[in-house]
């Protein structure tokens, strides 16, 4: 695949170093978007003295964060929200200086703070002065970075610098930049895998104005499709009605009912490589629906209700063998002891079990219980648990 193609729909974090290459971010910001990503910017305070905030935020259509200290700024898409929303940071120019406060971990301006909360892979493009960059401590910095797997490297590449020397130091051109961030979302642990997920609550009308349902606000099942998203994989969700924003990247199937979401399902199972039903589909429907509204004096005194159909126990059955199937258990009692039992009855690989509780919630804490025995306890703000459970059933 293109690189053009591959990072349709990706969001990069693109940092600015404090050097004379920082002028080449605003192409470099262009031709990210021009590849199909979403592109916000942090900047060092040295990076501002060689390019403005004004000049980036026009480019990228997205405010510029300079300044961790300003309560405006962190707030809004600072240091946590930053990294929470980006799939992969870049580093373009990774100066000598940035390079040695991202090794010693330090946190002092806006993208050192913003790298040190995230999780995700980083793409280092080194620019400075040849000597700086051949100077034992810069070598050892990088050699120390690219240890670690979430870094990697593009050039510097070898010229004329602007000082006038000749040598290694420049700035990679954009295009390997961009084929390098390609490749860096590329080599995700889903990359190439389709993964079908089902979210939301579903509604079972008892007549056009009324329905059964639950608290479901969807927002775990879209966190877990955008993590996925963002480990390479193609993403389908088959979404029950919720007012939560659908992140960008993901095939969105919309369905109300129960029977609507199994029928959904079924159509797509085929070359499915990982089913996760995290929707909060109801057990039971009303026997019959009424055309019109039924009024208060000819309702029945008792409702006669039909179990639904049980889209994960028939969708495991059909991807035995062929696909990794993760489900959710939503109980207010028992939680772990009725998650095991729901494991080994629909013959799962994984089940996430949570308190019915975190429903509407933005932070959760679950326990995912794998067919081997495997027991790990999880928690945090949703998106960054939906990260933590790829992170487990990847692994």
């Amino acid at each position: 695949m293109s690189s053009s193609g591959y990072l349709r729909g990706r969001r990069i974090a693109l940092c600015v170093g404090g050097g004379i290459a920082a002028y080449k971010t605003a192409d470099l910001t262009r031709e990210l978007m021009r590849a199909g990503a979403t592109v916000r910017i942090a900047m060092t305070p040295a990076a501002r003295e060689f390019i403005t905030p004004l000049t980036l935020q026009s480019l990228s259509g997205h405010p510029v964060f300079t300044d961790p200290f300003d309560p405006a700024q962190d707030s809004s898409f600072g240091h946590l929200h930053l990294p929470r929303w980006a799939d992969a940071f870049v580093i373009a120019p990774a100066t000598a200086d940035l390079l040695a406060r991202i090794r010693a971990g330090m946190g002092n301006d806006a993208v050192t703070t913003a790298l040190l909360a995230f999780r995700g892979p980083v793409l280092l493009a080194p620019a400075m002065n040849t000597a700086m960059w051949e100077n034992p401590v810069t070598k050892a910095n990088v050699a120390a970075l690219l240890a670690d797997r979430r870094f990697r490297m593009v050039g510097p590449d070898v010229g004329p610098l602007a000082d006038g020397d000749v040598g290694a130091g420049r700035l990679a051109e954009l295009p390997k930049i961009v084929a390098a961030a390609a490749a860096l979302a590329e080599a995700g642990p889903l990359a190439g895998k389709r993964v079908l997920l089902t979210a939301g609550p579903t509604r079972e009308h008892l007549d056009p104005v009324r329905y059964l349902s639950n608290p479901s606000s969807g927002k775990m099942g879209l966190a877990l499709a955008d993590a996925a998203r963002a480990r390479g994989a193609h993403v389908t969700v088959v979404l029950g009605p919720v007012s939560e924003p659908v992140p960008d990247g993901l095939e969105v199937v919309r369905v109300v009912s129960a029977d609507e979401m199994h029928a959904a399902v079924m159509q797509r199972l085929d070359g499915v490589d990982v089913f996760l039903a995290c929707a909060a589909v109801s057990d039971f429907k009303p026997a019959q629906r009424a055309a019109q509204k039924v009024k208060k004096d000819a309702a029945p005194a008792q409702l006669e209700l039909v179990r639904n159909p049980d889209i994960l126990l028939e969708a495991s059955a059909k991807l035995q063998g062929r696909a990794l199937i993760i489900g959710f258990a939503a109980e207010s009692e028992e939680v772990l002891a009725h998650a095991q039992k729901k494991l080994a009855a629909k013959k799962l690989d994984f089940i996430v079990a949570n308190d019915t509780r975190a429903f509407e919630a933005s932070t959760n804490a679950v326990t995912v219980l794998g067919k081997d025995g495997s027991v790990k306890e999880l928690q945090g703000e949703k998106r960054d648990l939906a990260a933590k459970i790829w992170e487990t059933v990847c692994r």
